[in-house]
């Protein structure tokens, strides 16, 4: 080694430096004592002895990469309530005690308390979904996608399913109704137009070969302007003449009449159970708040055909999730304790509130705007509802450099950008995040 290069600081000098000594935690101490080595041979092989901030710096870079690269919580102040890319609806204290206490241990997941045999673990979930919805009875797979592939799978494999044109969705990252459709062996039949359909359009797609009529929920998208569609009680009538039963992928999951926060009246499972639709898929993690799940609510008849399909093997959920979704549930039984659930508490936060807690922030600061933005269901739910909100705006030529400063924050924090103003949305942000958010921007405003 040249007399320079011994220049270079030791590696524990590194790892106990204030700024790298967090990772640790992070990402273990191999993974840190990695990275230092990394950048002091990098600056060997230079021939280099940058000031020590330079490599702490480096290092602290190939950090932020690792640990980009786990599963980290993060805060979110986009105003996006359900961000399908953080994670959806956050869950409820009360299901997380559920499942931490089945998680822990053993549990009766299949096995029958009182017979001292084998049990269904999908019945762990059947009385609750029963008593929320009135429906005769439920089952519970991994996600909504793959209700709808199982519903398919059962009753139309190699046989005809009729859905309106306007229906034909394509969600996030690429996947296509039409797709699955034709993934589960059933073929597709298309009803009336883009912007119209009527129920003579659905009379004369039906055929011998016709298994299913089928609805599907415009998750992200709306059509307005010259258009008619058919409603739920018109097609489920249809279905009983011709003997076909009527699914619905009703996505988003409502369980209760978003109108009592203020927002537009989304289709709940309950409505669609009252308009007699045979099977009724939705999402666990969007407006219902719970975790990724596809519940299917509906006849008992064909709740027990979907039953005894193997591949419901495949799809099935573990004992997590079972505890998780119920532990949400259970809330909803009177409207207090709904608003544990974190969305409703999202929603059910007041415009006052939220601007009192942005001038803490303005306060604490200097400089920092107060501004009204709007916040967003998301999540593929409710697409042009827009929920009033206060955001704390900091105006930088450099804000996507501080957006990305913020992102790189332990925890990180997510914001969204509006010209040069960098937008941090009360509405998506716990108070007891405050305190954190507040000392990041002091640190880095610096």
């Amino acid at each position: 080694m040249s007399e320079a290069l011994r220049g270079l600081p030791a590696v524990h000098r590194i790892l106990e430096h204030p700024s790298i000594a967090p990772y640790e935690d992070l990402v273990g101490r191999d993974a840190l004592r990695a990275a230092v080595a990394a950048t002091l041979d990098r600056a060997r092989a230079a021939q280099q002895v940058p000031p020590l901030e330079m490599l702490v710096a480096a290092v602290a870079e190939r950090l932020d990469q690792r640990v980009a690269e786990t599963l980290i919580p993060v805060i979110n102040a986009t105003g996006t309530l359900l961000h399908t890319n953080l994670g959806r609806a956050p869950l409820a204290p009360q299901a997380l005690v559920a499942a931490s206490a089945i998680g822990a241990g053993y549990s009766n997941i299949e096995f029958d308390l009182v017979a001292g045999d084998r049990g269904s673990r999908y019945a762990r979930l059947t009385d609750l979904l029963r008593e929320l919805t009135g429906a005769e009875d439920a089952l519970v797979v991994n996600n909504c996608a793959a209700a709808i592939l199982l519903m398919l799978d059962t009753f139309a494999r190699g046989y005809e399913v009729v859905v309106a044109r306007n229906q034909l969705i394509e969600i996030g990252g690429g996947f296509r109704l039409p797709d699955v459709l034709a993934r589960s062996g059933a073929k597709l039949v298309e009803a009336g137009a883009t912007n119209k359909v009527y129920i003579a359009d659905y009379e004369r797609a039906l055929s011998a070969q016709t298994t299913l009529l089928m609805r599907s929920h415009m998750s992200n998208y709306s059509i307005e302007g010259f258009t008619h569609d058919v409603e739920p009680p018109e097609l489920v009538a249809l279905g009983k003449r011709a003997g076909i039963p009527v699914i619905e992928d009703l996505g988003s999951g409502a369980l209760v009449d978003l109108a009592e926060y203020g927002l537009p009246h989304e289709r709940t499972v309950q409505d669609a159970v009252r308009d007699g639709v045979s099977l009724i898929a939705f999402s666990g993690d969007k407006l219902l708040g719970g975790p990724q799940a596809g519940v299917i609510v509906g006849s008992r008849a064909y709740i027990a055909r979907l039953r005894s399909n193997p591949l419901l093997r495949a799809l099935r959920v573990d004992k997590v999730t079972i505890a998780l979704l119920a532990g949400t549930l259970r809330l909803y039984r009177t409207r207090e304790a709904r608003e544990h659930i974190p969305f409703y508490r999202m929603l059910s936060r007041s415009t006052e509130e939220l601007r009192e807690r942005a001038q803490a922030y303005s306060d604490a600061i200097g400089g920092p705007k107060i501004v009204e933005s709007s916040a967003f269901v998301g999540g593929g739910s409710m697409p042009n509802a827009r929920i009033p909100s206060i955001a704390v705006a900091i105006e930088t030529p450099f804000a996507d450099e501080l957006a990305g400063r913020l992102r790189r924050h332990h925890p990180p924090i997510i914001t969204r950008i509006d010209d040069n103003r960098v937008l941090l949305d009360l509405r998506t942000i716990a108070p007891s995040q405050d305190a954190t958010i507040i000392e990041a921007l002091l640190d880095l405003l610096e």
